[in-house]
This record gives structure tokens, C-alpha cells and sequence, in this order.
């Protein structure tokens, strides 16, 4: 059993299942999400090139702001573009 603590809240944590992973990205989009922190980006530009390099198509997004949740109509459009998404956290 793997425990994952959500920062937001840890007074009281959210009970959630854990999503299986893919067997394989071939064939996957993976969403890259730059949650606007400082680097963040540097990150994320290094494991588009690694991704890249193994024939993963990666597609970038970016948050206004790390200090709020990322707006509706951006989940809702990575959602419908991405099979899994890969969230940079940066300082």
C-alpha cells in the first residue's frame, strides 16, 4: 500500500484510489503541466526531450498561477488532449 499526503490539507486527507499505470506510452499523449513555479519549466523541457527521444508525443500547459488550482477550462482541455499528465513542481 503506497500513502500519498495531499499538502492542501492534511488535517483531513482525501481517501483516493490509485489509477493504474500504462503498460506502455507508446502511442499515449502525456500531458506536461507547468504549474507556473520558478523552473518549473526547466524541468519539464528536459523530460520532453527524454520523452521525445522514446517517440512519446508530449503536450505543454502551463497555469496562470501555482497559487490556485489550474482553472476548469484548462483540466478540461487537458482531459480531452492527454491519455496521463505529468505535473512539474519547482523552486
Amino acid at each position: 500500500m503506497v500513502t500519498l499526503l495531499d499538502p492542501t490539507n492534511e488535517a483531513l486527507p482525501a481517501q483516493r484510489q490509485m489509477l493504474p499505470r500504462p503498460q506502455s506510452l507508446a502511442g499515449k499523449q502525456v500531458g506536461l503541466l507547468d504549474i507556473s513555479k520558478p523552473r518549473g519549466d526547466v524541468f519539464l523541457d528536459q523530460l520532453e526531450v527524454k520523452l521525445g527521444s522514446l517517440g512519446v508525443t508530449a503536450l505543454r500547459y502551463r497555469k496562470p498561477t501555482f497559487a490556485r488550482v489550474a482553472p476548469a477550462d484548462l483540466r478540461q482541455r487537458i482531459i480531452s488532449e492527454c491519455d496521463l499528465v505529468i505535473e512539474a513542481l519547482a523552486d
